[in-house]
């Protein structure tokens, strides 16, 4: 029996495993369906190229038809593997904006403004500029600059002090509008997973149990007292082929849901926990009728320029020489983890505005040193650059719903893009500065030319027609299962799904809205601050059985029970 059965091996799953396992008095479950970590290409940053192509370590979903695409369904690439999207992503360290999480905490959720989650943010980083009073030094996450920059990045930079845009040299400083470099989740060459930083370092712990390629299918609950309780969870081994399989919770114990956007709220379903009705259109009797779970989802949506530029022997392309170069990275990164196979891709990018009216930018800028089509998974000819425009608040929100009561059934996922007529706007308006950026001399001068496929859009409606038949995610989905203090919320502030007990959701599902940037820095922020809240109300439940235990703090002494009351 455990004291925390954590579903889900991701960045917060990670973050949770590792931290709560410093108690050696505390028994831990971590179950992931994907494999370990153990594969070169997660390890080796430039390996996302293959792993994007082959659709690798990932669950491989798609979005429901999307009237705002044109029809089109979208790619919705998740983490299925140690380290989840961790494990797969393009690295970027960003937070977000500050106004972000002061808009959480005004939407009725006390202890997550910028100044509440800020310690964890520090708390989490290490950062090798070094530490600051918005930065830190020491944590698990190791937060570097590129090792091996390419070239080319000055060259879009300059445009984008020539377009306008001032060059920012920390999107998590003081000031987030700019262009520039991206800080990487590396170290010394290699990604730096949130597992890397948190998990697999520690699994010798006798207190942790770490248990892959195992799906859960459900979590087990208790009806019979006066609101229904998690006692445990189900799952199947060998990738969901084995036979079931339960961990049950001592009393007291938690369950935490770490399944992600489209996971979490799946699993909750499954389990009776969700909109009634549609529950049992599925022939799933409800153990409590929560109609926000699945709901109120949202994603960054994306629009790609590609730029064919053949003089530009620096950008990553398929060539002869661009084929030389990768075998040579290969040795140049066997032995010294250094040259182009540290590249993340995503090198540089900016946050910048739709319009100066704007208080804070709107939009996000991907800066690739590589022709990106169809996330990766087409292969394209001859060298050149692309640029990436996501819009960072979008008003449009879809949801997450059963397509069946088998758990290895994807669920039905309708971000519903562009169905908010502001969202079709500002991407029309950010393509069009975008286009002006890469329009400046310090790019032109290459002698590149945009892609016919997007050159031919002029006019606003052809930039339209053309953001419909393109546009897909930039791979964060947010809010399936809410938190806030409202009747269609599913978590409270400390995190625990309303009406249930022993049962929390902790991952990017809870965002009440999605952060002006990318979400993994700040999914990892939230698992943190869910350690201390899990960590305090254990105490204070233990402090009502045992009054006088002052054993409580065993595995954390440098934090009093006071310390722990987030």
């Amino acid at each position: 029996m455990f004291d925390y059965i954590i579903v889900g091996g991701g960045s917060a799953g990670s973050v949770l495993a590792g931290r709560l396992s410093e108690d050696p008095a505390i028994r831990v479950a971590l179950i992931e369906a994907g494999p370990p970590d153990r594969s070169v290409l997660i390890h080796c940053p430039a390996g996302l190229a293959v792993i994007a192509k082959f659709e690798m370590n990932g669950w491989g979903y798609n979005t429901t038809p999307q009237p705002g695409l044109n029809g089109r369904r979208g790619y919705q690439p998740r983490g299925k593997v140690l380290g989840g999207s961790s494990s797969i992503n393009a690295m970027i360290y960003a937070r977000g904006h500050a106004a972000d999480y002061d808009g959480w905490a005004a939407q009725g959720n006390p202890g997550w403004s910028y100044a509440d989650v800020l310690p964890y943010f520090k708390r989490a980083e290490h950062n090798e500029r070094g530490a600051d009073t918005l930065h830190g030094q020491g944590g698990p996450l190791n937060v570097m600059d590129l090792r091996s920059p390419n070239p080319f990045l000055a060259s879009f930079i300059e445009a984008g002090q020539q377009a306008g845009q001032r060059h920012n040299t920390d999107f998590n400083g003081a000031e987030q509008e700019g262009v520039g470099a991206y800080q990487v989740t590396h170290k010394n060459g290699e990604r730096f997973s949130a597992a890397k930083a948190y998990l697999t370092p520690h699994l010798q712990r006798s207190n942790l149990q770490v248990i892959t390629n195992a799906l859960t299918t459900r979590v087990v609950m208790d009806a019979d007292g006066p609101a229904p309780r998690a006692v445990g969870v189900e799952y199947r081994s060998n990738g969901g082929r084995g036979p079931m399989q339960t961990l049950r919770l001592k009393p007291g114990g938690e369950v935490v849901l770490s399944a992600g956007a489209f996971g979490s709220p799946q699993l909750l379903m499954l389990s009776g926990l969700g909109p009634a009705a549609h529950l049992r259109e599925h022939g799933i009797e409800p153990v409590l009728d929560l109609p926000g779970v699945g709901a109120n989802l949202h994603d960054h949506v994306d629009v790609v320029i590609v730029v064919n530029a053949p003089k530009v022997k620096a950008l990553l392309g398929l060539t002869p020489g661009g084929l030389w170069k990768a075998v040579r990275g290969i040795f140049e990164w066997r032995r010294q983890r250094s040259g182009m196979l540290t590249t993340n891709f995503a090198e540089a990018g900016g946050f910048i505005k739709s319009s100066p009216d704007e208080a804070i930018p709107d939009l996000q800028l991907h800066f690739v040193v590589g022709k990106l089509v169809d996330h990766g998974r087409k292969s394209v000819l001859g060298n050149g650059y692309s640029c990436h425009v996501c819009l960072l608040r979008p008003k449009s929100r879809g949801s997450l719903r059963l397509a069946s009561a088998d758990p290895q059934v994807a669920p039905l996922i309708d971000p519903a893009f562009l169905q908010d007529p502001d969202d079709t706007a500002r991407l029309v308006r950010g393509f069009k500065v975008m286009r002006e950026l890469l329009q400046q001399p310090a790019l032109t001068r290459y002698g590149g030319s945009e892609s016919a496929t997007s050159a031919l859009a002029q006019s606003d409606a052809e930039i339209e027609q053309f953001v419909r038949n393109h546009a897909d995610t930039i791979y964060h989905p947010v809010g399936t299962c809410r938190m806030g203090p409202g009747p269609n919320d599913v978590v409270d502030a400390r995190l625990r799904v309303h009406g249930v007990a022993g049962l929390r959701v902790v991952d990017a599902s809870v965002m009440p809205a999605v952060v002006g940037g990318n979400t993994n820095a700040p999914v990892i922020m939230m698992a943190e601050k869910a350690v201390d809240m899990m960590r305090a109300d254990r105490l204070a439940a233990l402090s009502q059985q045992e009054p006088h235990h002052d054993s409580r703090t065993r595995g954390y002494p440098h934090r009093s029970p006071q310390a722990l009351g987030v």
